[in-house]
């Protein structure tokens, strides 16, 4: 999951050249994202999903993206959502979430303690899960988009401040020159008519 916002390309192109490093070469990671086309290189992979970005996620948005990997047609028994994971303003950790499909569910150890669980409530349950977790990544990338447009206007208002604080010092030591040197010629002109 990556980041809609150009402020976020050194995140986000980690992000999305991380898992390439973590897995074998032959496996590629499916992309589900936004404004990815700038970042990807000869090792990523040309299939995206769904290519989705607002401020503000909604739960519509993961459910696009739930329902898109479930109609790609891909078989999986564990899939897994890397994404940067928000701390501070200026940390983010590449974490990774992991997915299951309805048969890994439907034989994990601990499902015999449910007593009627048929094969449609697990579809529902897998994929609603599946939703919750995009929406939960989704949240956690705005998060972090946030603090980064945070941070780059914090640091542009610090940047202007001291241009305009030079800029200031510039004017006044101009004008303090012009009018000294009209002082000057003044001064000059009357001691000549003395």
């Amino acid at each position: 999951m990556t980041s809609p916002s150009k402020l976020k390309f050194y995140e986000s192109s980690q992000l999305v050249k991380g898992p390439v490093d973590q897995k074998e070469k032959e496996k590629q990671p499916d992309i589900v994202a936004d404004k990815t086309e700038d970042i990807k290189d000869d090792k990523m992979t040309k299939r995206i999903y769904v290519a989705i970005g607002r401020i503000a996620p909604v739960f519509a948005d993961a459910s696009a993206m739930a329902a898109a990997i479930a109609e790609s047609g891909y078989q999986y028994d564990v899939g897994e959502i890397f994404y940067n994971k928000y701390f501070t303003p200026v940390k983010y950790e590449l974490t990774v979430i992991p997915f299951f499909n309805k048969y890994k569910i439907e034989t994990a150890p601990n499902m015999n303690a449910f007593d009627d669980v048929d094969q449609d409530q697990l579809e529902c349950y897998s994929e609603w899960t599946l939703a919750a977790l995009l929406y939960y990544v989704l949240k956690e990338g705005a998060a972090s988009e946030q603090s980064a447009r945070m941070s780059a206007m914090d640091n542009a208002t610090k940047n202007a401040d001291e241009m305009i604080k030079k800029l200031t010092l510039l004017f006044n030591r101009t004008r303090q020159a012009v009018i000294t040197r009209e002082l000057i010629e003044i001064i000059s002109g009357a001691a000549a008519l003395e």
